[in-house]
């Protein structure tokens, strides 16, 4: 690296932060620790139309859940603050007179109406309209006024914009770390906006300043930029500066047909596109993966996978293991498909690494809202017995239940199956077996009832079904003299009392 390795997440705070770019964030900051660098979070709001109150805070508030979090930014090590573009504005206005004084910028007065009747005139003909070499020498701007109409105009008030003025005739040898060499013509290029009247640069120019300002080594953001690059180069050249290197994304596809991945695709198939649920204006909200149940760790995990092949087998990666294997040469120029049962997966992979304690907390949570106090030890090691079949910590109560509650019904077909018309004597017989047992472990209880079936010469398949379906409701759980021992002697006697007499 010839330069400090600094690079930077810049959204701009219109609304929920899609998946997507919680992507570029992940590999942004993956790149900026395996080369001991600064990720930074520059807040992009120059386009105050589109302001959504809460965005910023959402984002922030994303990144941290994510175990992400930004090295720089709004109050946080503002090294090169302001970090909101909003607050540089003053900035930009100096950039843009560089450029115009310099000549590769110009003032543009044309008006919204005329751009749009010249639009409509060239569609008509079956062209597209581009303000650019072909056509600036014939346009309402400063090319074609001298230097006092220029001013005056200015002076009285009028519209205007500053406009970039793009090389003609030449062929741009580009090169992105993913794609490789790229070559763009210039005669193709319009002549973009970079600074208006009311005093705020658009989104290239504040960009290139930024970058430039605080020291960017590298632009790693989502392929739709692609088409940008071009003239943010130029800028570059035109400004003298040393331009970063830069690194465009594949897309995220829809799981189901072509195209991105849009809020819709997850509306329509019931999965998250947003990291945290976002409340609408309009009092509805949108789904978030956190409040889904995933596991931050397995969100990492499958962004990770969305477009970066670390060239092994290996699918579970730990932030760590990531951050050193991470390699932006090892990334995908084709889109990634999205997979939410792949993702689903990921999490019931996380689920079972997560620790019992914590979950049985959420667990314990639960309970006490359903009026059930019990002691977070026994909580413990009931999640550990059942969370092998969860994915979702939403689970676990449907999952372990009737460790809490005795069963107010029975399973049918387990019933017609299980249940013969001595099964009821059968295991009353049992019951005072187990009665009689002081040592009420699993181990102890499993080699008591396994004595008496054989003493009694029964057959486990007699006993051993019909026991579960009294204890359980049905023909699930783990291991069923664990069951015994967490629900405890009186509550065993008891629901083998109540299967037996119901049923």
């Amino acid at each position: 690296m010839s330069r400090p390795v600094r690079v930077r997440f810049a959204p701009s705070p219109t609304g929920p932060l899609h998946i997507g770019g919680v992507r570029t964030a992940l590999f942004n900051y993956l790149f900026a620790k395996k080369h001991g660098g600064t990720f930074y979070l520059r807040i992009e709001d120059t386009d105050q139309n589109r302001f959504v109150p809460g965005a910023e805070e959402y984002i922030v508030e994303a990144l941290n859940w994510l175990g992400i979090p930004f090295d720089e930014g709004v109050g946080k090590n503002e090294k090169f603050g302001p970090y909101r573009q909003s607050e540089r504005k003053e900035i930009y206005k100096d950039y843009a007179q560089q450029l115009i004084d310099s000549g590769w910028a110009y003032y543009a007065f044309d008006t919204p109406e005329v751009l749009d009747e010249l639009r409509k005139a060239d569609e008509a003909e079956g062209k597209t309209f581009i303000y650019n070499h072909a056509n600036r020498g014939t346009l309402d701007n400063s090319l074609n006024l001298s230097g006092e109409e220029v001013q005056q105009r200015i002076a009285n008030g009028e519209h205007y914009v500053v406009r970039f003025k793009t090389p003609v005739d030449e062929t741009l040898h580009l090169k992105d770390i993913i794609r490789g060499d790229i070559k763009f013509e210039t005669n193709l290029l319009d002549d973009k906006v970079l600074y208006k009247s009311d005093g705020m640069p658009t989104y290239h120019l504040a960009n290139i300043v930024d970058d430039h300002l605080m020291e960017t080594s590298h632009v790693i953001r989502g392929e739709e930029w692609l088409p940008s690059m071009p003239l943010h180069e130029l800028l570059y050249r035109a400004f003298g500066w040393e331009a970063p290197q830069f690194a465009h994304l594949p897309l995220i596809l829809k799981p189901v047909g072509n195209g991105k991945l849009s809020k819709r695709d997850g509306d329509k198939l019931g999965f998250p596109v947003f990291p945290l649920e976002w409340k609408n204006a309009d009092g509805t909200s949108s789904m978030g993966y956190r409040e889904q149940g995933f596991l931050p760790e397995a969100v990492v995990n499958f962004l990770a996978l969305l477009g970066w092949n670390p060239g092994t087998d290996q699918e579970l990666f730990t932030l760590d293991e990531l951050v050193q294997l991470f390699d932006l040469e090892r990334v995908h120029k084709a889109g990634a498909k999205f997979d939410p049962e792949k993702n689903k997966w990921f999490n019931h992979q996380y689920f079972q690494r997560e620790d019992n304690t914590r979950l049985a907390h959420y667990l314990s949570h639960i309970l006490l809202e359903k009026g059930i106090n019990k002691p977070i030890e026994s909580v413990t090691r009931i999640v550990g017995l059942v969370k092998e079949r969860a994915t979702f910590a939403s689970e676990l109560w449907s999952l372990s239940d009737y460790f809490f509650v005795t069963p107010t019904a029975y399973e049918e077909k387990a019933v017609a199956k299980q249940w013969k018309p001595e099964t009821g004597e059968i295991l009353k017989e049992l019951s005072t077996v187990l009665q009689n047992t002081l040592d009420f472990t699993s181990a102890n209880t499993e080699s008591v009832v396994k004595a008496w079936i054989e003493q009694k010469g029964l057959g486990m398949g007699k006993v051993m079904p019909p026991l579960r379906l009294a204890l359980v409701g049905d023909l699930k759980g783990p291991h069923l003299f664990d069951i015994i021992e967490l629900i405890g002697r009186d509550e065993t006697i008891k629901r083998i009392t109540k299967a037996a007499e119901t049923l």
